[in-house]
């Protein structure tokens, strides 16, 4: 996309929203009411069908995934803006860097294969990892980074469903790799990329806040003389220099030593900042229900000045005589005075056979769809959870309206 035309649609797209807008302006679509209707009967489907004819608020408790990614190309213009139509009160944009240090949303510096046209485009040449047909049963193959090209190649780019099909046998097959439960429909005239500043414009003129996560980087840190705190700096500094209040800003990150350093070196920026929880794949012999393996413990953790932690649905909650109630983990962290924020709802597909890996510790009781409202209620009403990401906000919108949630 030429560079003039893109900046056009984005000054569309901030001037087009509305600052702090209003119930009216909620469109929560068919979806929860589908959902709705494939629960049990039960209270909480009473509950939820009460609500059905209410007008709907922003909310907090409805965090935007990566915008709208069920539907929408993910970290766009376009999937954040549907975000926030469904009532997202916080949305997030994954920041990495380009080859000229300058901050983007993507999910992870590695992923532009994934996520944009770029084995469409002349800027395939300069990819880690050109692409590889499948051959003699070896899958296609491809790694293209946001730190192999420039900001100003970066803007040439349109953002696309992350996916790929590795039976390809040229680059156009492998890009065209939707999962049948999503949809191309918004990604084939759209997909706006963002850098991280005009993230911060896009989502203020949304009337949303800001949850960005520092991405663990590809490359080899310092990088062109960028070490991992100039890193880590660069991010909150760009919300300084938007003017936004840290009490409107939860960084996040999985890297432990960043969330210290904010804690330790922008101390208005770290009360907020959050401990993504991924220790059951980096912790050898880590396990959600053994406080013991927690390392550091939940305590330990409090003590570092660490307030916010997000772990994965699954680890919060497991089943007791076929009814799903909180982890051990979820009674650690409370028990230490930790506030936890989930992920993330709606990126599973159909329910109906167990719920694959987000309803991991709780499959036996996912048999439909109505799983992700039931399963959302043990997190708000059991584990307090204070927000949760999803990749279809209106879910999680219909039911904080409906339960009095902030």
């Amino acid at each position: 996309m030429p560079a003039t035309l893109r900046a056009a649609l984005i000054a569309a797209t901030i001037a087009a929203s509305t600052t702090g807008a209003t119930a009216a302006e909620i469109e929560l679509g068919p979806r929860p009411y589908f959902l709705i209707d494939q629960m049990k009967d039960s209270d909480l489907k009473n509950r939820l069908l009460s609500c059905a004819d209410r007008p709907f608020e922003r909310k907090l408790f409805s965090i935007g995934h990566r915008g709208a990614a069920l539907m929408f190309p993910e970290h766009t213009a376009e999937s954040h803006k549907a975000a926030a139509r469904m009532g997202a009160g916080i949305l997030e944009c994954d920041v990495t860097f380009t080859k000229d240090r300058e901050l983007v949303c993507r999910h992870a510096q590695n992923d532009l294969h994934t996520t944009t046209n770029i084995l469409a485009t002349p800027l395939a040449q300069k990819c880690t990892k050109p692409f590889a047909a499948a051959a003699d049963g070896k899958p296609a193959d491809a790694e293209c980074r946001t730190s192999d090209i420039t900001l100003a190649e970066f803007r040439t780019l349109n953002g696309k469903m992350d996916a790929a099909n590795k039976q390809a046998t040229d680059a156009e097959g492998f890009m065209n790799g939707t999962a049948p439960w999503r949809t191309d429909l918004y990604a084939t005239s759209a997909g706006t990329l963002l850098t991280h500043a005009e993230s911060i414009r896009l989502i203020r003129s949304l009337g949303a806040k800001f949850t960005p996560e520092l991405k663990a980087p590809s490359v080899e840190m310092p990088f062109n003389g960028f070490t991992q705190e100039d890193y880590a700096q660069k991010m909150i500094d760009e919300y300084k220099a938007a003017g936004v209040p840290p009490e409107d800003v939860w960084a996040q990150s999985f890297n432990l030593k960043d969330v210290l350093y904010w804690i330790r070196s922008e101390p208005d920026f770290g009360r907020q900042a959050v401990y993504l929880d991924d220790r059951y794949e980096t912790a050898t012999g880590f396990d959600p229900m053994k406080p013991e393996t927690f390392d550091p413990s939940m305590p330990v953790l409090k003590q570092m000045g660490v307030n916010y932690i997000a772990p994965p649905m699954w680890m919060l909650v497991t089943l007791e005589n076929g009814k799903t109630v909180p982890s051990t983990y979820t009674r650690e962290a409370r028990a230490a005075g930790l506030n936890i924020i989930t992920w993330t709802l709606e990126r599973s597909g159909p329910l109906g056979t167990g719920g694959g890996w987000y309803y991991q510790s709780v499959k036996d009781a996912t048999t439909s769809d109505g799983a992700a409202f039931e399963l959302l209620d043990v997190l708000a009403q059991d584990v307090g959870i204070k927000g949760i990401f999803s990749d279809w906000p209106a879910t999680v919108t219909y039911y904080a309206n409906c339960m009095g949630l902030d």
